[in-house]
């Protein structure tokens, strides 16, 4: 087995992994959430952007790989997704922010190169 896949799947669980059990870390730091919420509702409310955030990783990982000037845009995108989300707790405007953040950061490397 190619060792690219390996990477690839070890990253992928990696961070699906951090993105189902981060929340319930830092939730609890959050003064009303764990309160009103619990556990599991809390869980249940983060699966969407876990789910972004591995689609994100799946699908960028083989671009990446064949054209490197991809992952600074990648990073940035991601960035942008998960600070948006941490702010509005919206999966809509994460998503957004994240596409807009790659496209003008892509943009604009390819302007400068």
């Amino acid at each position: 087995m190619d060792s690219t896949v390996i990477t690839i799947s070890l990253v992928v669980g990696g961070a699906n992994f951090l993105f189902r059990y981060l929340p319930l870390r830092l939730g609890r730091a959050r003064k009303s959430d764990a309160a009103k919420q619990g556990i599991v509702a809390l869980l249940l409310d983060n699966i969407g952007i876990a789910s972004i955030c591995a689609l994100l990783v799946v699908s960028s990982t083989p671009e990446i790989l064949a054209q490197h000037e991809r992952l600074i845009p990648t990073l940035c995108g991601f960035l942008a997704l998960g600070l948006c989300f941490y702010r509005s707790q919206s999966i809509i405007m994460s998503t957004l922010s994240g596409a807009v953040t790659f496209g003008l950061v892509f943009k604009m490397m390819m302007m400068f190169t």
